[in-house]
């Protein structure tokens, strides 16, 4: 039987990038896995892989969610130097072909996800399935994402909770989700009222306590991890995003992912 690995190398307004995969029985030997997002360099990728004995065949694509540049800032780089298909939607392909960051970069490696629909990125072994979530980019996506049996579900930027959202989480194995900012903090920090009611507005990101009812909605029996993702550098702290939740947890294994720094790689 496989073991599902996931790591995430940074997660925050200064880059996002995430690895899931699936490993052999002596949980050493990765045999499948995908990157979601590429916020961070290729260089500092290949270090962050080393350190757990991974490297750059251990993955064999990249999905993305959304085109702002904390996620997608070195997608053109990995095209260039690593050249693994990019999986998006057919909307956000087209914004990636003009965005400056990936403009006439993605195009050999430009993989189409089918709406409604699994599709196989690794087959016979990974597939996934994208649902909108409200965000302020061109499209933005969630991903659940089946490694064997094994569902994992992702959701960052995610400006509101949605019924489909919190539909794909109830079935999931695994649940990142973002937990961005703290309400009294957003407040009183030092960002300006127009910027503040962009994140808080709908379309911008999720705060501690929508991501705790979100979490108290859906967690269920099957539910194995929840990661908190994306937290704010001035408007949040992983002890009050960790304390928000953990009641609505239930019990369930819950952590904060580091903004800057990787994580560990996590056996789910």
């Amino acid at each position: 039987m496989s073991v599902v690995k996931f790591k995430s190398f940074s997660s925050g307004s200064c880059g996002n990038c995430y690895f899931i995969g699936l490993f052999g029985e002596d949980s050493r030997r990765c045999e499948a896995g995908v990157i979601i997002d590429a916020g961070v360099s290729p260089r500092r990728l290949k270090k962050e892989l080393q350190t757990d004995g991974l490297c750059f065949d251990d993955f064999s694509a990249v999905l993305v969610t959304h085109d702002h540049a904390d996620h997608i800032r070195s997608l053109g780089s990995f095209c260039k130097h690593i050249c693994k298909p990019v999986w998006a939607t057919e909307n956000l392909h087209r914004a990636l072909s003009r965005h400056y960051l990936t403009r006439g970069q993605t195009g050999d490696y430009r993989m189409i996800l089918r709406e409604g629909a699994w599709n196989e990125i690794i087959p016979g072994r990974i597939s996934a399935r994208y649902f909108i979530v409200p965000h302020d980019a061109s499209e933005t996506v969630g991903y659940a994402i089946l490694l064997d049996d094994f569902k994992f579900v992702i959701m960052t930027d995610i400006g509101a909770m949605t019924e489909e959202a919190l539909n794909w989480a109830r079935q999931a194995d695994t649940v990142v989700i973002e937990s961005n900012y703290d309400p009294e903090m957003l407040r009183l920090g030092p960002y300006p009222l127009d910027l503040q009611a962009r994140i808080r507005g709908g379309h911008g990101h999720l705060s501690n306590p929508e991501c705790s009812d979100a979490i108290r909605t859906f967690r269920h029996d099957g539910l194995r991890h929840i990661f908190l993702c994306h937290l704010s550098e001035h408007n949040n702290t992983p002890e009050l995003a960790f304390r928000e939740s953990l009641d609505a947890a239930g019990g369930i294994p819950l952590a904060p992912l580091p903004r800057m720094t990787a994580s560990p790689l996590y056996i789910l």
